[in-house]
């Protein structure tokens, strides 16, 4: 079962570089964007599409990580709460059988 998911993987991503490089060779006319304050030089279309998907994965991935960062340490500050509640709580169970 796991070779048959690496094979459909293999040919996904296959599928997926055939798609890209048959889109860029179809689009190939040259343009530049131009921003409010500079323009930039003229590069194929496909370029710019493959570049943006590129950039977007690479914004996903870092604002993915700081997201799991900040649980990681609400996390940990958590679990530190927790094992000071529960000290106090058994140290106050010590307390009132002491008194009994």
């Amino acid at each position: 079962m796991a070779g048959l998911r690496k094979i459909l993987i293999i040919l996904l991503v296959l599928a997926l570089v055939l798609l890209a490089l048959v889109f860029s060779l179809n689009n190939q006319m040259a343009v530049s964007l131009n921003f409010l304050l500079f323009e930039t030089a003229p590069h194929g279309v496909a370029v710019w599409i493959i570049m943006s998907f590129v950039i977007g994965a690479l914004v996903g991935v870092l604002l993915t990580s700081l997201a799991t960062l900040g649980t990681s340490v609400s996390r940990r500050s958590l679990k530190k709460k927790l094992t000071r509640a529960e000290q106090a709580l058994e140290k106050s169970q010590v307390q009132n059988d002491r008194t009994i």
